[in-house]
């Protein structure tokens, strides 16, 4: 290859790159900037303080207290029950785990699981929660016996199983990366394996861990299939009022509610509502949380890198 081939080349090559570059950026804001200018005008500290209520009419529709505190809740209990099994799965894995079938078999189910379709995913939490025996996690349905099967509980358990090859690959990941000189320098001091892993290797891999564990935060708060199947289609909480009441806690998470992606949904036209602002509005705040956990993940991957 001569010399000016391989300049044309790289020129090329340089060209491309920041073509693909500024492309991806110019549809990041062009998608943020549209969603801000037909929703900023919505916001308002009443919108984010009042609860919804359904209505085509702007003036008359109310807040998105409601689906802000479901999406808090969501993600709160998805993430509690994913994040142990993530753990101690990405420990096996790890420092555990030898060549073979069984490993393998762990991984193939990791991969496969993390391309099973969230829609999938939610009718196999429907076929399994109403199931009399989990009457428990939401509420009986008359006098069948059967499970109503959509709750908040629900919904957190079956956002777990979506979040979890997801957390699992990032805290497998963090902990890779640990030194191996941390570990055996704990060997050689006496300690055992698992000091070893949980004094050690857990505190050094944290600021990866942490930002596993936000990601798949942000993949909670971004669905919307799981949150209609097995959340259900009410607006507002369906437990005891009112369900801020400690006494009510327990009855809200086994009832349904909303969060703010099905609250899009329900008051856009691409769902069940005409309300165009408001659906805008809610946007913008689901944007903005979005963007301030890649903030955190950003935050704590630097952390990560000067450490």
């Amino acid at each position: 290859m001569t010399n000016r081939s391989h300049k044309a080349d790289t020129t090329a090559g340089y060209i491309y790159t920041w073509a693909s570059m500024l492309l991806i950026v110019a549809v990041c804001l062009f998608i943020i900037l549209t969603v801000a200018y037909y929703g900023l005008g919505v916001l308002s500290v009443g919108f984010l303080v009042t609860d919804p209520n359904p209505s085509a009419i702007n003036t008359e529709a109310g807040g998105i207290l409601t689906p802000i505190i479901g999406t808090v809740l969501l993600t709160a209990i998805g993430t509690l029950v994913a994040y142990p099994f993530s753990l101690a799965t990405a420990v096996y894995l790890c420092f555990y785990s030898q060549k073979g079938r069984m490993k393998t078999a762990i991984k193939t189910a990791v991969d496969i699981l993390s391309g099973v379709p969230t829609v999938v995913i939610a009718l196999f939490s429907l076929a399994i929660f109403t199931n009399p025996l989990f009457t428990f996690l939401s509420t009986p349905v008359g006098n069948s016996g059967a499970a109503y099967g959509k709750s908040f509980l629900v919904s957190g358990i079956t956002m777990a199983v979506m979040i979890l090859p997801f957390v699992i690959k990032s805290i497998e990941e963090a902990l890779k990366v640990v030194p191996p000189s941390y570990i055996e320098g704990s060997f050689a001091l006496g300690a055992s394996k698992w000091h070893t892993i949980s004094k050690i290797v857990l505190l050094a891999a944290r600021p990866g861990i942490t930002t596993g564990v936000i990601l798949g935060m942000g993949r909670i708060i971004g669905d919307t299939a799981i949150v209609w199947l097995t959340l259900g289609g009410t607006l507002r909480m369906t437990g005891l009022s009112p369900w801020y009441a400690p006494g009510h806690w327990l009855s809200t998470l086994k009832n349904t509610g909303s969060t703010l992606t099905s609250y899009i949904y329900y008051t856009s036209p691409a769902g069940e509502g005409n309300n165009y602002a408001v659906a805008f509005g809610a946007a913008c705040v689901l944007i903005f949380i979005i963007i301030a956990l890649n903030a955190l993940t950003a935050v704590f991957g630097n952390i990560r890198r000067v450490k």
